[in-house]
């Protein structure tokens, strides 16, 4: 062996070392977590304490400079850490049926069991509340409804997706609603073809979802012009449709996860036009959120320019002048006016910072109205073509 293999052998068993140690301590952290979660127990607090998390965070970050430590990375780092530790009080505490927590909160959604918009509220769910009471809807507007009147405590609705894109029917609603977004989700999507047993491809004549999937995995299904098309309110109506009725002539588009609930078996897999298909969603409430500086936050602005055509390159320059970075633009007609366009932009960056604070008073400016629909955590944001 050379010096220079030998000296990198030295350095990978310090590695290896340090690797070690740090497993030791993770190990060491969860068995605290244990002992917390039996405290919670007694007591009966809530398993999640948000505001101590993000405090939590914040320590570290400011810490990791002293070590020349990218702040990301440890916030991303210590994210997963804090996820493990609430993991492992949530097991304990949930077993106990002794146990009940206030920390509970109504969450509305698309759909029955099963849909997709049910598995992001329980996706949105178990980072946040202990229990939540579920309250499913058949149509967008009144999932909004149900918040704006105070039934429930969160709307969860689906915005965009990586295959068909905006969810039109979903931004003209939030031209007219008081509420905020305070949070948004992204849920990796797996469309699949369920039936009953017996069925197979070739027998199907009649295929039930709602219209956005079909929409995304519209090459899978051209390859079957004989399959009639039926839409549904959302993707577990098509499946529980599909489960109640005995024939093997039908089959619902949906998750493999909803097709579960009721038993149906799976013909087909991944069959959506693209293999990296998400859906991003937005949690709605009736009240803002504070977010900490030390998250990475995102900010959605609703900006109306009238029938003022190129206003679109004033407001870019505005942005752009203020060193903003753009997630994303969506326009859509005012009340089908041809001549008016309404602007949705998602802009990175706090509420709270100064070149966002100008920007928005250099907006004013320049445009008949703007409302700020919210600022929010910023997830991983999924990948969409802006239309400019």
């Amino acid at each position: 062996m050379n010096y220079k293999n030998s000296a990198l052998t030295m350095l990978r068993d310090k590695f290896n070392e340090i690797d070690e140690k740090i497993l030791m301590l993770l190990s060491e952290r969860r068995c605290l977590s244990i002992e917390i979660a039996k405290i919670k127990l007694k007591d009966n607090r809530p398993i999640r304490d948000i505001k101590r998390e993000n405090l939590i965070i914040k320590k570290l970050i400011i810490s990791a400079k002293k070590y020349e430590l990218n702040s990301y990375y440890i916030k991303q780092l210590f994210k997963l850490v804090i996820e493990d530790s609430v993991f492992v009080q949530r097991q304990i505490l949930q077993k106990d049926p002794n146990y009940t927590s206030n920390n509970i909160a109504k969450i509305t959604f698309l759909g029955p069991k099963g849909s997709y918009s049910h598995i992001a509220a329980r996706k949105y769910s178990d980072k946040y509340f202990d229990n939540i009471i579920e309250l499913s809807c058949s149509k967008f507007n009144d999932i909004i409804k149900n918040v704006e009147k105070g039934i429930a405590d969160y709307a969860i609705l689906p915005l965009e997706n990586t295959n068909s894109g905006s969810i039109n029917e979903v931004y003209n609603l939030l031209q007219y609603t008081d509420l905020s977004i305070t949070n948004e989700i992204i849920l990796n999507i797996n469309h699949c073809i369920l039936s009953k047993k017996g069925v197979n491809l070739e027998t199907i004549k009649t295929i039930y979802s709602h219209p956005e999937p079909f929409k995304q995995c519209s090459n899978f299904i051209s390859l079957f012009p004989r399959w009639v098309i039926k839409y549904t309110e959302s993707t577990a109506a098509a499946i529980g449709k599909v489960a109640t009725i005995n024939s093997i002539n039908i089959a619902a588009l949906g998750s493999e996860a909803g097709g579960g609930l009721y038993k149906l078996e799976v013909l087909k897999r991944n069959i959506a036009n693209k293999q990296y298909n998400q859906t991003r969603f937005i949690v709605l409430s009736r009240r803002s959120e504070e977010i900490s500086d030390h998250i990475p936050a995102k900010t959605t602005l609703i900006i109306n320019t009238g029938q003022h055509m190129g206003k679109l390159v004033d407001i870019l320059f505005i942005l752009r002048k203020n060193n903003l970075v753009i997630n994303r633009i969506e326009s859509l007609l005012k009340n089908n006016n041809h001549l008016e366009k309404i602007f949705y932009i998602d802009i990175q960056g706090n509420l709270n910072l100064n070149n966002i604070k100008q920007a928005l008073i250099d907006l004013k400016n320049i445009t008949c109205s703007f409302k700020i629909l919210g600022c929010y955590p910023s997830k991983n944001h999924i990948s969409i073509n802006n239309k400019y």
